[in-house]
């Protein structure tokens, strides 16, 4: 037929291998961070200047210690306690020394907790912060100690006492060393209690076991950022133990808070100015310090 004719008759072309080949493009290593909760990619540097919160669903990225004293702390006013302490085996553990000296040189710290003191907003402040990097931020000797001790310089100095915990529990590699620990902090904040000192608590992502079960509960005022996990046995644990299905939310800060185990669940942007509101309302000895 004519229309045979006048086809248009489809046209090849040779392409070599390697035009056909995909393009691969490279992102450097830290430029960009996925978000954990909705997928979002992030500028890390973007994610940075909103102190490691999604901007787009709001979850809260994990702080090492040094962010988390950076970002609360007032520049410049941070003494650091008991810096050189760290863990021996008590236990003689298999391969803990080891983890031990593998997890310092990965994280740069000596232990789970950092304490010391500082200003905030101008309020002087003694201040623990756990890291969840370092083993999980689990409670071992070493630990209580120093919380124990920065516990005991706010008693002796008057100051009050903030500390964020970031922990998986006791640490199993010191068995009944570890579980002491939070006996020996209770009895401390016992002590800072009778003072009439204050403590602020503030739960971050996640508080579990004996952490919970001790000194994380014990504030005069309990805080925790949105949605942090919090909870001491695993909820799988509780659900074969009772026997129900638990809500979805179960075990989060907004569910406690909702149960009345805590005070005020904050937003990180939020955190320095709601601490320091807190410190003036129960402000010690006068004016803050100069800022």
């Amino acid at each position: 037929m004519l229309k045979d004719l006048f086809q248009k008759k489809v046209k090849y072309a040779t392409l070599s291998t390697q035009d056909v080949a995909p393009r691969k493009e490279s992102i450097p290593e830290g430029i960009m961070t996925k978000c954990k909760k909705c997928g979002e990619l992030l500028l890390t540097k973007e994610l940075d200047k909103h102190l490691k919160t999604c901007p787009r669903c709001g979850y809260h990225f994990p702080l090492s210690a040094p962010e988390r004293i950076q970002w609360t702390l007032d520049e410049g006013h941070f003494f650091e306690y008991d810096a050189g302490m760290t863990s021996v085996d008590p236990l003689r553990f298999p391969d803990y020394p080891a983890k031990l000296e593998a997890v310092k040189e990965s994280t740069g710290l000596q232990e789970a907790v950092v304490t010391g003191e500082g200003t905030l907003e101008g309020f002087p402040v003694v201040i623990g912060v756990m890291d969840s990097r370092f083993i999980m931020g689990s409670m071992g000797s070493v630990v209580g100690e120093k919380i124990t001790r920065a516990v005991e310089r706010a008693v002796e100095k008057k100051y009050p006492l903030i500390l964020f915990t970031a922990s998986g529990g006791a640490r199993m590699q010191e068995g009944t060393f570890s579980l002491m620990q939070m006996a020996k902090i209770s009895a401390a904040l016992r002590k800072l209690g009778d003072a009439r000192l204050p403590y602020i608590a503030v739960l971050t992502h996640p508080t579990t076991g004996g952490v919970t079960a001790s000194f994380a509960m014990l504030g005069d005022l309990n805080i925790a950022e949105p949605g942090a996990l919090i909870g001491f046995a695993g909820r799988r644990v509780i659900e074969q133990t009772i026997r129900q299905k638990l809500p979805d939310d179960f075990q989060t800060a907004e569910f406690l808070l909702k149960h009345g185990m805590l005070d005020k669940v904050v937003h990180r942007k939020e955190m320095k100015h709601t601490l320091a509101k807190i410190l003036e309302m129960h402000r010690i000895g006068g004016a803050p310090n100069a800022r």
